[in-house]
Formats: C-alpha cells, sequence, structure tokens
C-alpha cells in the first residue's frame, strides 16, 4: 500500500452524471465523473474523505473501466472526468485505450488536486482534452499542515505550467470545454491558503489568462472541526477579498461563487448511489 492507501489494482467509488462542475464542464448532458479511491493528498478538511482517506469503492478491471466510459457517453455526458485519477493511471491508460476502440468521442478530463510530476504528466500528452487542476495553496507551509503535500507550491505550479503546455487554453464549442485547463482555487477561511499568494503565483508563473474557478463553497468537514480557524465557513467579507485579488492580479476569465447559494449539496454522501442527489 502506498501514500494514496492503495495498491496496484484501479478501486472506483462512484461513476455518475455530475452536473455540480463549473458550466462548460456540465453542458446540457452533464459531466461524467469517474470517481477513484485514495488520494496523493491528505487534505484534513477534504469534502471527499470517504473516499479520499477512507477505504470505499470497488476494485475493477481496465476493462470494466472502458466499459464504465462507454456508458458514461451513452447516458448522454459531455466528457470523461477522471476525479483524482493519478495512482491509478497504469490502468486509466488501458482504459481509456479499450474505450476509444469502442466508440469513446466526448472529451477526458483530469481532474486533480494539483500535487503531480511533470514526468507524469509528459505520458498523458495526446490523451487528456481539459487539465482541472487545484492550485490549493500560496504557501508550502499551508501545504504541508493541511494537505501533509511538502513542496506543493514547486510541484503544483510545474504541473499546472505543463497542462498549459499540453492543452492552452480554454476552449469551450457550443457551451462544452473540449481543450484547455481550468486552474481551481478553494479560499479559506483566514486566508488559511493564502490565497492572495497563490493567485499572485498564477499570474506570474502561468499566465491571468487562464480559465480561474475561485470558489468559496469551503465547509468544514472531516477532521477541519479540530483545527482552529478552519472549522467555520467562509464568511463573504473574506471571499470578496479574493475575488478584489483575482480582478486586480487580471483574471478576467472564469467563475466566482455566490455565497449564498452555497449549502450542504456541496458536501457529498458516497454512501449514497448519486453522492450529490438529484
Amino acid at each position: 500500500m502506498g501514500f494514496c492507501n492503495l495498491g496496484p489494482e484501479p478501486k472506483v467509488a462512484k461513476a455518475v452524471v455530475h452536473r455540480g462542475e463549473e458550466p462548460p464542464l456540465v453542458g446540457s448532458g452533464g459531466s461524467g465523473a469517474v470517481f477513484f479511491s485514495g488520494c496523493t493528498l491528505r487534505c484534513v478538511f477534504c469534502q471527499n474523505h470517504q473516499i479520499s482517506q477512507g477505504r470505499l469503492g470497488e476494485f475493477t478491471t481496465p476493462d470494466a473501466l472502458a466499459a464504465e466510459f462507454i456508458r458514461l457517453q451513452e447516458k448522454g455526458c459531455v466528457n470523461v472526468n477522471l476525479v483524482t485519477p493519478t495512482p491509478h493511471l497504469p490502468a486509466i491508460l488501458q482504459s481509456l485505450a479499450a474505450a476509444r476502440g469502442l466508440g469513446l468521442r466526448i472529451p477526458i478530463v483530469y481532474n486533480t488536486g494539483g500535487y503531480e510530476s511533470v514526468e507524469v504528466l509528459e505520458r498523458l500528452e495526446g490523451v487528456v482534452d481539459v487539465y482541472l487542476p487545484d492550485f490549493k495553496y500560496g504557501t508550502n507551509e499551508a501545504a504541508e499542515r493541511f494537505s501533509s503535500a511538502p513542496r506543493y507550491v514547486e510541484h503544483a505550479l510545474a504541473a499546472i505550467v505543463e497542462m498549459r503546455r499540453q492543452v492552452g487554453r480554454l476552449e469551450v464549442r457550443d457551451g462544452v470545454a473540449v481543450r484547455g485547463m481550468i486552474v481551481r482555487h478553494l479560499v479559506l477561511p483566514e486566508n488559511l491558503a493564502r490565497t492572495d499568494r497563490a493567485l499572485a503565483l498564477l499570474a506570474e508563473s502561468v499566465s491571468t489568462d487562464i480559465a480561474l474557478s475561485l470558489m468559496a463553497q469551503y465547509q468544514p468537514s472531516f477532521l477541519a472541526a479540530r483545527i482552529r480557524g478552519i472549522r467555520r465557513r467562509l464568511r463573504p467579507t473574506e471571499y470578496e477579498r479574493a475575488v478584489m485579488t483575482a480582478r486586480a492580479l487580471g483574471f478576467s476569465e472564469g467563475w466566482f461563487q455566490d455565497l449564498e447559494q452555497i449549502d450542504g449539496r456541496f458536501l457529498p454522501d458516497f454512501d449514497r448511489e448519486d453522492p450529490f442527489g438529484s
């Protein structure tokens, strides 16, 4: 077993039609989200902790995974959204090759916490259409404290630069993302993710023309209730400050969230058939 709590076999928690992603990842048919078990991070506030840190999920095979990709396409999904895929890459690459032979034609989304190696990403060139990385923290101190991720900033920035090189700016056709990258950042209470520094690093090291998803949906889950500073929800003034920072730096493409519309629906329950409800 590795740090990700997995051995060599791929393990899938859920494969569902997901309508809670950014608009061009959902389109009219929803995103075909395949939630893999395990994770390369150990975020103390993880909303998916049942599958990222717990043992929830079922072992599968590359052929069964390929069939799942085809099923999601047949249900009308506008993409296959691989959520936390890195520990499962050998099987995923086999599955995608098999699925293309079976007629898979929708874009492949690589949905990751950002803690990636450039060497691994280079193997994905020509395989992934849309990269969806987090850039979680502006300092390594925050990354180690909340996600047990040494040198997160350096690794994540290098990864995002490589992703950008491969797929370029976000391309949307008929309301659906077909190529490019969306970078997510979750704002934490008391600026504990160092959002100001994170956004400045993205602007300096990548570009301000990236599609930025600045998320306000933080809710204290998993171990967060025990930790001072993150055991409460985000205040409107904290998020407004992050929005102002993004605008001042020149980010002009992407999404902000409305705090008034955020409730318990952002907390999935992977014991249910549909973790996010209808």
